[in-house]
């Protein structure tokens, strides 16, 4: 039960136990009935303060969740080399996937409730493809810049930065002995991406 703290919000009580059932239980077997129980609180409270149980979700992975806060500082930094840049985004993003990749997983399990998730996404326009689209528009702007090759395929660049993180993640889960630590993988992804983006002479 989380109701005993003191000096915290209804809402800042609700995104904390909705944390832990999601942890414990996965995004698909995790209900407002129980997150409302684990709360304190009955489900009617949920609803005055999140529209629906997407919109807390949404809000649990902004604020109860450091690799979100980390992923989007990185994607909105402007300090700092390309190289350095995208190393940052890559270890944020490989620190977000480590996190979420076992909470969201479980949706996939049951079509219905994938199905109600990407229509709940659609309503508050969230989504995955939010993170490939910030690095795509940062890549845009290096190429306008002259940084990288104006007619460099930043979709794919994007789509293989975030792509190996996930992938990465994801055998860290499963306990691959040949893997190597984050910040290794996160540098060697971004100069492999890097590669493709440079600009050639002649």
């Amino acid at each position: 039960m989380f109701t005993n703290l003191s000096r915290v919000s209804t809402r800042d009580v609700i995104l904390d136990a909705a944390a832990a059932v999601i942890r414990d239980r996965g995004l698909a077997n995790a209900t407002t009935r129980q997150i409302a129980t684990t709360a304190g609180f009955s489900e009617a409270t949920l609803y005055k303060h999140f529209a629906d149980k997407v919109d807390l979700m949404l809000a649990v992975l902004r604020e109860r969740n450091s690799g979100f806060t980390e992923l989007g500082q990185a994607l909105e930094d402007t300090t700092g080399d390309l190289e350095e840049r995208l190393v940052a985004v890559a270890g944020a993003a490989i620190a977000f996937f480590s996190v979420n990749f076992p909470m969201l997983a479980s949706i996939f399990s049951d079509r219905a409730i994938l199905h109600g998730h990407k229509e709940g996404l659609h309503k508050h326009g969230g989504g995955p493809h939010l993170v490939n689209e910030a690095v795509i528009g940062y890549l845009r702007r290096e190429a306008s810049a002259g940084r990288i090759a104006a007619d460099a395929d930043v979709y794919a660049a994007a789509a293989l930065l975030v792509g190996a993180c996930m992938q990465h993640a994801f055998l860290g889960l499963m306990d691959w002995s040949d893997r190597r630590d984050d910040e290794a993988a996160a540098r060697s992804f971004a100069r492999t991406v890097i590669r493709g983006l440079e600009v050639h002479p002649g």
